[in-house]
């Protein structure tokens, strides 16, 4: 291939189907051999490029098949939940993009998560993998729109920084004349909460305040940043997207209020520059804990909330990689993501002395309704779970990978299975599947059922429900205390009807959850455990 010049309308066919535009990029490879590329009427320039590919990690990721139209804003948000991005290169004349991100590790992540599940863009799938180059070398001058769109997202992101010396051209970000956004959300088949909302929506920026409402049987939001570029950053990346795919999609305007008044902090409305607010309507009022986190929260201008563990967020996961798949997870236009999509999850490194089918019913039942549970007569250590639908499988698994279970860190992930098959009439399979399709238990059977808006990860604190007014704290400690861990704290909710009660770590949660939802406290109470976004 050495000194071929060749035009980019015959294309020069590569490992990884990789043509270069104006830019250097440099490579480890030594297998190396020069060519002029002609691109996007640019004069030639000379290039280093290989011809082969070995598929080795690199934080450059070289993505294919864009829709024609697409823009590098909507490129760049692929990158956003996974980590910061360096830089951007866009092929439109080869419907091709390279993506550079902070770090290697965060385009592991990235690639991990999309190989699970087909990223979309324009409801058209595209396709990403490890560059050849490990850096991006653009030269400015050609690349200057989408330079100026990176550097305004790096803005966004790194705390609402002026944009001095840098030229924005027009098609890039302009100041908006409100910092607050009208979001309407169609076709709304899942509920979607304040927290998920402000979950997207900090992905541009630091949301100040958030207000709900429902209007013309619509669920309606206002949502204010600090800044106007944020609102018009996440205007661009996020109008039109879906939330959950096929529904639940976002429709956003600049609002003509400039500001908005929240009187409570509760679940439809919230002020995150006030936590001492009251709660206005019967809930209990936000802790000093909560309100601590909340004052962390804002002044982490536009991190997702994982950087404070079990905060006030469906998808604070102490976990760096973890906290990014869940953030990218079924949220913002992830298709591959669906209602209809894959139900059966495959759990692996289980303890098989302990596990039973009814305690893989009970914890992944906090995240969906779990029809039928198989544990693998030949591999003990693993079990397949089928959920209700294909998003209550991502929910699970977002949540529950890399959790501790019976002393064992289990492995979940989508299984290639459609459903899970029930033995045979009459074999015994020494009770290792179990059909929960009409199991009581189901937690969101209920359409628009409050558990939906309850659904948070792992915590070491717990919310416990439906308690007799006959049981009193101590009675409650000791019954925690007797699945094998220490509490550390206790509350009761003013009704006695309710309380948090927080175990010593996360795993021994999970524990007293397996051992204590549904347990029968006398008087016809069975106690209901779930995990709480609060601390004591």
């Amino acid at each position: 291939m050495d000194g071929i010049v060749t035009d980019v309308t015959v294309g020069v066919k590569r490992g990884s189907d990789e043509l270069l535009s104006g830019s250097v990029l440099s490579s480890p490879n030594s297998n190396m051999s020069s060519m002029v590329v002609t691109a996007n009427g640019n004069d030639s320039k000379k290039f280093k490029g290989e011809d082969k590919t070995d598929g080795a990690p690199s934080r450059v990721l070289h993505i294919r098949k864009l829709p024609g139209e697409v823009t590098e804003t909507e490129v760049i948000a692929l990158g956003l939940p996974f980590g910061k991005v360096t830089n951007i290169l866009m092929l439109k004349g080869k419907n091709q993009a390279f993506l550079e991100l902070a770090t290697e590790e965060a385009a592991i992540t990235m690639v991990n998560y999309y190989s699970a599940v087909t990223p979309h863009l324009r409801n058209q799938p595209i396709y990403i993998q490890y560059s050849n180059h490990k850096e991006l070398k653009t030269d400015n001058t050609l690349n200057q729109r989408a330079q100026a769109v990176l550097q305004a997202v790096t803005a966004v992101q790194t705390a609402n920084t002026p944009l001095s010396g840098t030229t924005v051209s027009e098609s890039a970000v302009t100041p908006a004349q409100s910092p607050v956004l009208r979001i309407i959300i169609d076709n709304m088949y899942y509920p979607v909460t304040l927290d998920v909302l402000h979950q997207i929506f900090t992905k541009f920026g630091a949301v100040l305040k958030i207000i709900t409402f429902t209007k013309n049987n619509q669920f309606q939001a206002l949502l204010q940043y600090g800044d106007p570029v944020n609102a018009q950053q996440a205007k661009l990346a996020l109008d039109g997207q879906n939330i959950y795919n096929a529904c639940c999609t976002l429709r956003i305007d600049f609002s003509k209020l400039v500001n908005l008044n929240v009187k409570y902090n509760n679940d439809k409305s919230r002020d995150y520059t006030r936590p001492d607010l009251p709660s206005g309507d019967g809930q209990p009022a936000l802790d000093p804990a909560i309100a601590a986190a909340f004052a962390k929260e804002t002044s982490l201008l536009g991190l997702p909330v994982a950087a404070v563990p079990g905060a006030l967020s469906p998808l604070a996961i102490p976990n760096a990689a973890a906290a990014a798949a869940a953030a990218a997870a079924g949220r913002v236009g992830m298709p591959g993501v669906s209602a209809g999509g894959n139900t059966v999850l495959l759990v692996s490194n289980l303890n098989e002395e302990m596990v039973t089918p009814q305690s893989l019913f009970t914890l992944f039942g906090v995240y969906g309704d779990v029809q039928r549970v198989k544990i693998l007569y030949n591999k003990k250590d693993s079990a397949l779970i089928q959920m209700a639908d294909g998003h209550q499988s991502q929910l699970a698994m977002n949540h529950l990978n890399g959790q501790k279970m019976y002393g064992k860190i289990i492995r979940v992930t989508l299984s290639k299975h459609q459903t899970v098959q029930l033995p045979r009439e009459g074999l015994d399979d020494q009770g290792l599947t179990k059909d929960f399709g009409n199991s009581p238990l189901h937690r969101f059977k209920k359409p628009g059922s409050k558990n939906f808006q309850n659904i948070f990860p792992p915590s070491a604190t717990l919310h416990l429900s439906n308690i007799p007014p006959s049981v009193a704290e101590e009675d409650l400690r000791t019954l925690f205390a007797n699945t094998g861990g220490t509490v550390k704290a206790f509350k009761f909710f003013q009704d006695h009807k309710m309380a948090l009660l927080q175990m010593a770590t996360v795993e021994e949660a999970i524990q007293a959850l397996i051992d204590l939802h549904n347990y029968n406290l006398g008087e016809n109470h069975h106690l209901r455990v779930s995990f709480s976004k609060s601390t004591i």
